[in-house]
């Protein structure tokens, strides 16, 4: 079985396009979150290899959920999602241990190169 992932974003087409682009170049996906309290919880539960964590969510930011998942599990692998122009939030991210991040619109061999190195 491919690495299994936790893909976490309030907009469902980003997490179905995240989706299809992971299984298709041989994740897994683990679960999907909506929300960071639910990034979180379901983290907790899944135990992925890596987690794709959208950084503007309602109620509990990306952020704060990096934060959370961190604290549980100082060892997780967290690639932020952002979009263009949140570079202090990225860079907020990358200081609370996210290793990689993303930017929308996903770009298929971007998204997969950072996987790929965030998991080596």
């Amino acid at each position: 079985m491919g690495k299994k992932v936790l893909i976490v974003d309030d907009a469902v087409f980003m997490r179905m396009k995240l989706k299809d682009i992971l299984e298709k170049n041989g994740y897994e996906v683990a679960d999907e979150a909506q929300n960071g309290q639910e990034a979180i919880d379901k983290y907790q539960a899944t135990k992925p290899d890596l987690v794709t964590m959208d950084i503007t969510m309602p109620d509990v930011d990306g952020i704060e959920a990096l934060k959370g998942i961190k604290a549980f599990d100082g060892g997780a692998k967290v690639v932020m999602c952002s979009a263009m122009g949140q570079q202090e939030m990225v860079m907020e991210a990358i200081k609370a241990g996210a290793v990689d991040f993303i930017v929308k619109p996903f770009d298929t061999e971007r998204v997969i190169k950072a996987l790929d190195k965030a998991l080596s």
